[in-house]
């Protein structure tokens, strides 16, 4: 780690819709220039100074530009902040550069990817050279992944109490979601289409539960891509994020040592057997920049069950609930805090992690106080 660092956390992408979301986050809880030092940062220095206008951040609020494209002002930019948020995608296209300045420089980095294929590549070619320099990578760190390996890392410790062990099976049940999308994700959903139906590298990785778990390899997991009925729950439908989110949950329990053991189970889906829209279905998509409005923002939520099945039949059942919009009014805020936890544990490793494996409880705790995401146990 750089010891002259002038930042604790930069945020990158900020003139985007939730690097923007995340800026917002941080002024009105963090404020500028208190304890935690942070700074704004895109290519356009003017479109920059824009956004801090209008979100109504002090003149003297920091700015740093960087260029995607250009390594050099990509390590010029990292060799200032102990933490590099990042919210610019899809991140196959502007992403590999900054990991690889962070790996090179010992800057831990956090983003919100949902890109598995493009994960594995980062992990191959990144994951030594993050060891010997100290940086810590967290890739997926809003809604997917994160509210789902919390919500199985919280089920798990939950069955540890109640059960006396951890479960082999847990399944995660979406009860209720209200939100839309922002251009950046459907841009990214986008090029991951197009990228699996023509490479096969890509096709393998999105194919495989265990994609993200490089040497291991699982059993086969229980089915979750047609309408089927749960005997807990009744009928039950495919989650289009469920293929994403087992990819990083396994990559999880890997990471920990296999504490939920190495035939581990995990489903992830919608209760009440109708599927959640995919991005092609879901009419006028907005462009880059555009999301959904603060209104629809804070009258969204999020509701997610969590069943945890011990080998001798006893269950668990636990949630995850968060009170705004998922996607965005609570991933600009869990991103952010995700970071603020892992600058202030230095004791985690360094290495290409999930969140929840790298921060586990002390993550779920810090969501729970300024995030706005509930962990509960239910009876």
């Amino acid at each position: 780690m750089n010891l002259e660092t002038k930042f604790d956390i930069i945020v990158y992408g900020a003139t985007g819709y939730t690097g923007r979301l995340v800026v917002e986050h941080l002024l009105q809880h963090y404020g500028v220039n208190g304890s935690l030092k942070w700074a704004m940062a895109g290519r356009s220095e003017a479109k920059l100074a824009e956004v801090r206008d209008q979100i109504g951040a002090p003149d003297d609020t920091p700015i740093v530009t960087a260029d995607a494209s250009d390594p050099a002002q990509l390590a010029a930019m990292v060799g200032r902040t102990k933490a590099i948020i990042t919210t610019v995608g899809p991140y196959q296209f502007y992403g590999s550069n900054l990991v690889a300045a962070c790996a090179v420089s010992g800057t831990d980095y956090l983003d919100l990817c949902g890109e598995p294929a493009w994960i594995r590549q980062m992990i191959d070619a990144h994951e030594e050279k993050a060891k010997a320099s100290g940086a810590r990578i967290l890739f997926s760190c809003g809604f997917d992944s994160m509210a789902f390996e919390l919500g199985v890392y919280f089920a798990q410790e939950t069955a540890k109490e109640r059960l006396g062990a951890p479960v082999p099976h847990v399944k995660a049940r979406l009860r209720g979601m209200q939100g839309g999308p922002s251009g950046g994700s459907v841009a990214s959903v986008m090029a991951t289409m197009a990228a699996v139906e023509s490479d096969a590298e890509h096709r393998a990785v999105m194919l495989s539960p265990f994609g993200l778990t490089p040497g291991f390899e699982g059993p086969t997991q229980p089915p979750s891509d047609a309408v089927q009925d749960d005997p807990d729950v009744g009928p039950v439908g495919p989650f289009i994020m469920a293929a994403v989110d087992a990819k990083n949950i396994h990559r999880s329990n890997l990471l920990m040592g296999h504490p939920y053991g190495k035939e581990f189970l995990y489903d992830e889906m919608v209760i009440g057997g109708g599927e959640i829209p995919s991005v092609e279905d879901m009419g006028a998509l907005p462009g880059p920049g555009e999301g959904p409005t603060r209104e629809e923002r804070e009258a969204g939520f999020f509701d997610i069950l969590f069943i945890g099945i011990g080998a001798d039949g006893r269950r668990v059942r636990t949630s995850v609930k968060g009170d705004v919009d998922p996607g965005y009014g609570a991933t600009s805020k869990m991103l952010p805090e995700t970071a603020i936890t892992l600058i202030g544990s230095p004791d985690v490793p360094a290495g290409i992690w999930t969140p929840g494996a790298a921060l586990q409880g002390r993550l779920l705790e810090r969501l729970q106080k300024h995030a706005g995401v509930t962990f509960s146990v239910e009876d």
